[in-house]
């Protein structure tokens, strides 16, 4: 018997609540199943506290051992209580440009200069490419880079009018429709708000955008863990968020505090995987070569010590600075460096 992720949750279903006698994958309570080499990890999810828990844990232990093994399932069942969230209320009843977006992914870092918006923008090309529709916010209203990186930083978005109200529409490029502060204000010009003035300026860039029907929103947050980030998050019915470090040691205790920040008790939002940039340096005229100037593995460690996946590792290489600079993704170009974010796009889907 192979095994996979589609395996183990078929011998699961054999798994009964000791209460319910209903099976534990219909009642919804494992998440997040894994193979790692021979290591099994997965999530039980409680709404509430269950004193069955326990005995549900030995019963999945039990099984997977009998029916594999090799397997090392023993330690890796992370067992969580994440009471049932209200559903989320549009910021504004008369606004709502998301009942058309299916996914909300918002993409973290717990610090500045680690490649967050290079991530967001190459991701959302990727999923792009792929034949998802897909949109992107760039939250981050006091540095907006998403504009240069796509070369539109003198687009400005067009209005439609619809009765009394009004809707922007997204500036479309590379098959993504985009939405940021930076099309609003010159490149040069500092916003000076307080965080009352970008929050509800972030809630129109979401809420009021003529989004249509997207497969998925990506929210390009800015670093740190401040209040548009807590606003953000309340005002918006995420999906999940990925978080984007670099292997340093000072980058992986801010983004271990990031992590936190999701799944504090008042905000409960799954992590679906960290990305490691910068992983390592590789020259242009050494393409086979790997130089590892943060550290290495870093990313993977934590990733391990969180019980996360790893969702990829991409290469610190000239040509993505230079795509930035340019405005045209690298996830465009059939390299080494697009294919790290199209195996990116394809871990996450």
């Amino acid at each position: 018997m192979e095994m996979n992720r589609h395996t183990i949750e078929t011998l699961l279903r054999a798994v009964t609540h000791p209460t319910t006698g209903t099976d534990i994958i219909s009642m919804g309570l494992v998440e997040n199943i894994q193979v790692d080499g021979h290591k099994i990890r997965m999530r039980l999810v409680f709404s509430q506290p269950d004193p069955q828990a326990s005995a549900i844990k030995q019963a999945i232990e039990q099984r997977l051992a009998n029916a594999f093994p090799e397997g090392e399932v023993k330690g890796h069942i992370m067992e969580l209580v994440r009471p049932q969230k209200p559903a989320a209320k549009p910021a504004a009843a008369e606004y709502d440009g998301l009942a058309g977006v299916k996914q909300i992914v918002a993409v973290a870092s717990g610090k500045g200069g680690v490649g967050k918006s290079t991530v967001a923008v190459n991701l959302a090309v990727a999923l792009a490419a792929r034949g998802l529709k897909v949109g992107v916010v760039d939250a981050d209203v006091y540095g907006p880079s998403v504009p240069k990186m796509i070369a539109a930083e003198t687009a400005r978005p067009d209005v439609r009018q619809d009765g009394d109200r009004e809707w922007i529409l997204p500036v479309e490029r590379y098959g993504v429709h985009w939405m940021s502060i930076g099309f609003f204000v010159a490149p040069e010009q500092p916003l000076i708000w307080r965080g009352p003035m970008a929050t509800n300026a972030l809630r129109q860039l979401t809420r009021q955008v003529d989004w249509g029907a997207l497969d998925v929103l990506l929210i390009d947050l800015p670093p740190g863990t401040g209040d548009v980030h807590l606003s953000m998050i309340h005002d918006l019915p995420l999906t999940g968020a990925i978080v984007v470090s670099t292997p340093q040691a000072v980058a992986l205790s801010d983004v271990e505090k990031g992590v936190n920040m999701f799944l504090n008790k008042d905000i409960r939002v799954d992590i679906l995987g960290l990305v490691e940039n910068m992983a390592w340096f590789t020259p242009a005229e050494l393409p086979q070569n790997r130089y590892y100037l943060f550290g290495r593995g870093g990313v993977a460690a934590l990733a391990e010590k969180l019980r996360l996946p790893l969702l990829a590792q991409i290469p610190l290489v000239q040509s993505i600075c230079d795509s930035g600079d340019s405005g045209e993704p690298i996830a465009l170009r059939s390299d080494a460096a697009g294919d790290a974010f199209r195996a990116l796009a394809a871990k996450l889907l």
